[in-house]
């Protein structure tokens, strides 16, 4: 058994761990409120921009537009793939980088051809799991000037990036566009999941069940449709981009709440367990010193 001082020490170690843990769930309870506040707060914008666009495909059904060039010529062997992978910037968030970085090597490894998937990471962990994938010559190609943090997402940070990819598949360098990310589906369940940035589908802005759209009388447009949506598309797909980054940086900040959690729980109970040991330990000490005692006066007695 160790001695009273070790255990001493033992404790006053793990007090200190205590400490921290539970300021970092504060924390991360403080950032999560934040983000879901700045979330809700742009929230109807980007709805109303969603009516927007799909009340000018309504009056222009035949509307010949970049971001929505599917690009049917090109077989899908041939399609260069960009993803946009959303993780942490550090650990101790519990499965949460695990999880999404499984998902995005299951993503890879179902492309018909892994040579023309591109990667554009946000976050720490993931930029430097790809690299040294890539580094291996196992993984997609990374992009190593995309340096984005997932802390505090902002729609400046949002509209840089989908100003980046967009500029991307006008240059024809990416025929599609998906954005892979954490989403938080209530308190208890995260789930990864794809969304396609591009290009745009009609059926992306329809209220029917199939996806379909009303057909409305022929509307004029100043100067024109497409230049209408050359300026509404971008923004929409800021708000797709800014819309996953928060929902991913809330699932982060909830996992490491969770982690946590459990780790104060773990520290106060082997705090608990060693205060035990340690009263045993002082006790034992205390009746040793009694026995001798007694024992000294008994000898001197004789």
């Amino acid at each position: 058994m160790p001695n009273i001082r070790e255990i001493r020490e033992r404790i006053a170690s793990i007090q200190q761990i205590l400490k921290i843990t539970n300021a970092m769930y504060l924390i991360s309870s403080s950032k999560l409120k934040k983000a879901r506040k700045a979330l809700d707060s742009t929230e109807p914008y980007f709805y109303k921009l969603q009516e927007t666009i799909e009340s000018v495909l309504e009056h222009t059904p035949h509307t010949r537009q970049l971001f929505f060039d599917r690009r049917s010529d090109i077989p899908d062997e041939k399609r260069k793939k960009g993803y946009i992978v959303i993780t942490a910037d550090k650990g101790l968030c519990g499965s949460y980088n695990h999880n999404i970085l499984r998902y995005a090597e299951k993503t890879l490894a179902e492309a018909p051809d892994i040579d023309n998937c591109y990667l554009f990471v946000i976050g720490q962990v993931g930029r430097m799991y790809f690299q040294r994938r890539m580094n291996s010559g196992g993984n997609a190609a990374v992009d190593g000037e995309f340096l984005y943090t997932t802390q505090n997402p902002t729609l400046y940070r949002a509209r840089e990036i989908a100003e980046r990819v967009i500029d991307k598949f006008e240059q024809h360098e990416l025929d599609e566009v998906y954005v892979l990310y954490t989403d938080m589906i209530n308190s208890n369940l995260q789930e990864t999941r794809t969304v396609r940035l591009l290009p745009f589908e009609r059926r992306h802005f329809g209220k029917a069940p199939d996806g379909t759209m009303k057909k409305l009388p022929k509307a004029a447009f100043l100067p024109s449709p497409e230049k209408v949506m050359e300026y509404l598309i971008p923004n929409y797909a800021k708000g797709i981009i800014y819309g996953a980054m928060v929902e991913a940086f809330c699932c982060e900040q909830h996992s490491r709440m969770t982690a946590m959690d459990a780790a104060t729980n773990s520290a106060k109970e082997m705090i608990h367990d060693l205060s035990l040991m340690y009263n045993r330990a002082r006790q034992a000490a205390i009746t040793q010193e009694i026995t001798e005692v007694c024992g000294g006066a008994a000898s001197l007695n004789k």
